[in-house]
Parts: C-alpha cells; sequence; structure tokens
C-alpha cells in the first residue's frame, strides 16, 4: 500500500507543474463520479478553481451538495475537502489568480461568470 503523504507531496508536485487538472465530483441527482478537465492555481499549499459559469456551472452546483472531491494530476490524486467562495472581494481575488496565470484574455474567453470560486487546502486533508 502506498504512503498517503508521500502520494500528496507526489500530487503537490504535479499541480506546481501543470496547466490543467482533473477534477471529479459526485453528481448531485445521479450519485456517480463525474470527471471534469478544469485550470486551476496552486499558491502557498492551497489549490484555487473557478467554475467556467460561476455559480451556474454543473460541477460548482455539485459540490454543493458534497463538497469532498478528488483532484488529479498527471497520475497522482488525492481527495480534498473543499471550501466555497461567495463573499465578492474573495471570489475576484482568486479570478486574478486566474489572470496572473492564464492570462486575461483567455480567463476573459473562456469565463463567464465571476461570482463564485472554490478552494482547498492540500496539506491538512484528512484520508
Amino acid at each position: 500500500m502506498s504512503n498517503k503523504p508521500t502520494r500528496n507531496d507526489t500530487l503537490k508536485d504535479r499541480l506546481s507543474r501543470s496547466r490543467e487538472i482533473t477534477i471529479t465530483v459526485t453528481g448531485r441527482k445521479s450519485g456517480r463520479a463525474i470527471s471534469i478537465p478544469v485550470w486551476f492555481v496552486w499558491e502557498d499549499e492551497k489549490l484555487y478553481l473557478l467554475p467556467v459559469h460561476g455559480s451556474d456551472t454543473q460541477w460548482y452546483k455539485n459540490v454543493l451538495n458534497n463538497p469532498t472531491i478528488r483532484v488529479g494530476a498527471r497520475g497522482a490524486e488525492a481527495e480534498v475537502k473543499v471550501v466555497l467562495v461567495t463573499e465578492a472581494t474573495q471570489a475576484s481575488s482568486v479570478v486574478e489568480k486566474f489572470r496572473a496565470k492564464y492570462g486575461t484574455g483567455d480567463v476573459k474567453k473562456y469565463y463567464s461568470k465571476f461570482d463564485v470560486a472554490v478552494f482547498a487546502q492540500t496539506h491538512s486533508t484528512p484520508q
């Protein structure tokens, strides 16, 4: 069996070198695992996610129902509990992180609503 902290360290290493990850959420109606490729920002031991259509994004609606998601990056993965960011100033801060990483033009092109964000701290994840 693999040691979970080692797996988390591997995930952190891969997060630092990736532009896209896969998140797996539990469907709020179906109960099935749903995997989605997403952009992210990894900063100060925190994983920031920005739903493409804000609070209208399906994976975000699923996370409202079940805040535990699986994060995968280049073969490494971990289960994390997420925190929903609904306060406007905090959500804007996450948007700025995305603009810094991916460029203002691409964020404007792919993201249509900026009312919410999501983050997870991976270093203290109980498994």
